[in-house]
């Protein structure tokens, strides 16, 4: 195989997507469109990555700072074909083979670029490699007509096809190999004599051909070559993304009892024997040990959920949440950069923030971990074995000590010994009678007002 660089093409303006925000950084499953595709190009091994830019230039700079790649720059909208132009300078003494690829187009999988990489190097030699695929609704999409075996004989816009044409499924999704030097020798060729007055990308095709170069089809599932131009195709992408991330999870041993209801990150991990009810958000950073149970209506996000642990109803785990195994959050507590031990239960009702919870620890009903002054954010310690009365707040820097109990209702303010008992709460009295002289006082009150 010779060297390979891909050229990813996001100069396009996304007026379609009615946003501040550039077009390939809308998030699908919780990630930029844009990264999914470079971690898919990392993994190819190419020698150069160029990344062609125009119009939010200075959001995709900032969005790619740090990677090894190079940016080039198309200052007026063209077309695609002058799109991978630009590149030319950044691919400069370049002897291999180029992928051109594009940044609204994320799903395209590493074995079908390596595929393309291959066919480009078969017996034949094929001068371009092209990406096609049969999506079930052809639309408005360019057509691919194939000659013998996967040759093509010719590629014509929807515009300009025939009724024949049309009835054609295999389109061309815009991705396509070519050798570097007969890439931009081809490009160079290509005119602009079109109703747009755009110098088109495809247009190597016939261009190749007149110099007696071959062009071949690789098709493709077609949610592979699905493009995202609107918020509207986002959503489609991201159904779709959703559907057959819900079926890996499933055949990797994970339940879901109403899986069109669960929601995953680009990035989360589930264990074996995972149970999952309806409606769970897993946002990204979420890893789920095996035989964990995720109930219904909880968010998790930023979370590391231990062995037989067990969230929810409507639980939520933020940033920096860490579960110990055979764990419990109940309903309605909210966990954020903390840590619970083994065994350890907040069952109702509570916000543990910045803390650490001993193994076999117990967060009663109510209970605040209040972890900020308004300036600052501090720590509670929980000791092993502690148990919390309902209704406390423990007023952070403080820490309870191992098998320690605090009283219902307290507020603590001051660290608590192991194996005691800290209590804040105010003496009981009891006036007798003084409710009967309450109410008799009131109805006397409301009776004189009703009578003014």
């Amino acid at each position: 195989m010779k060297k390979l660089a891909v050229v990813i093409l996001a100069a396009g303006q996304g007026t379609r997507m009615a946003s501040d925000l550039h077009k390939v950084l809308h998030p699908l499953a919780g990630r930029p469109m844009l990264m999914h595709l470079l971690d898919t190009v990392a993994q190819l091994g190419a020698e150069r990555t160029v990344l062609v830019v125009g119009k939010g230039r200075e959001q995709l700079e900032a969005a790619v700072a740090g990677r090894d790649l190079a940016v080039a720059v198309q200052a007026e909208q063209k077309g695609t074909g002058h799109a991978v132009a630009q590149a030319a300078e950044a691919l400069a003494g370049f002897e291999g083979n180029v992928l051109v690829l594009y940044g609204d187009t994320p799903c395209v999988e590493v074995a079908t670029l390596r595929a393309m990489a291959e066919r480009l190097e078969a017996d034949d030699r094929p001068g371009v490699v092209v990406l096609a695929s049969s999506p079930a609704d052809p639309a408005a999409y360019g057509r691919v007509i194939l000659g013998e075996g996967d040759r093509i004989a010719r590629m014509v816009e929807f515009k300009d096809a025939s009724e024949a044409e049309r009835a054609v499924r295999l389109c061309n999704s815009g991705m396509l190999a070519a050798g570097a030097a007969d890439l931009f020798g081809w490009l160079a060729q290509v005119g602009n004599d079109n109703a747009a007055g755009e110098y088109y990308l495809p247009d190597i095709v016939m261009v190749a051909g007149a110099e007696g170069r071959h062009a071949v089809a690789l098709e493709c599932a077609p949610w592979q070559t699905a493009g995202i131009n609107s918020r509207a195709e986002l959503s489609v992408v991201e159904r779709d993304w959703q559907q057959r991330r819900r079926a890996r999870a499933m055949a990797e041993g994970a339940t879901l009892l109403d899986p069109a209801t669960v929601w995953f990150s680009f990035d989360t991990k589930l264990g074996r024997d995972v149970v999952i009810e309806p409606s769970v958000f897993f946002g990204p950073g979420v890893a789920i040990a095996d035989r964990a149970t995720i109930h219904a209506f909880s968010h998790l996000e930023g979370a590391i959920v231990g062995e037989g642990a067990a969230i929810g109803p409507y639980a939520r785990l933020r940033p920096g949440a860490v579960l110990g195994q055979d764990s419990k959050v109940g309903n309605f507590v909210e966990i954020k950069k903390a840590t619970l031990g083994a065994g350890a239960k907040a069952n109702h009702l509570s916000y543990i923030g910045d803390a650490e919870v001993g193994a076999k620890a117990n967060i009663g009903a109510g209970t605040i971990t209040c972890n900020y002054d308004g300036f600052f954010k501090y720590r509670t310690r929980i000791g092993e074995g502690a148990f919390i009365g309902s209704n406390s707040a423990l007023v952070a820097p403080v820490s309870i000590g191992a098998g320690a109990i605090v009283g219902a209702g307290s507020v603590v303010t001051r660290d608590v010994e192991a194996e005691s008992l800290g209590v804040t709460r105010a003496d009981q009295k009891q006036l007798s009678g003084w409710a009967t002289r309450f109410r008799e006082r009131q109805r006397a009150k409301k009776a004189s007002a009703g009578g003014a």
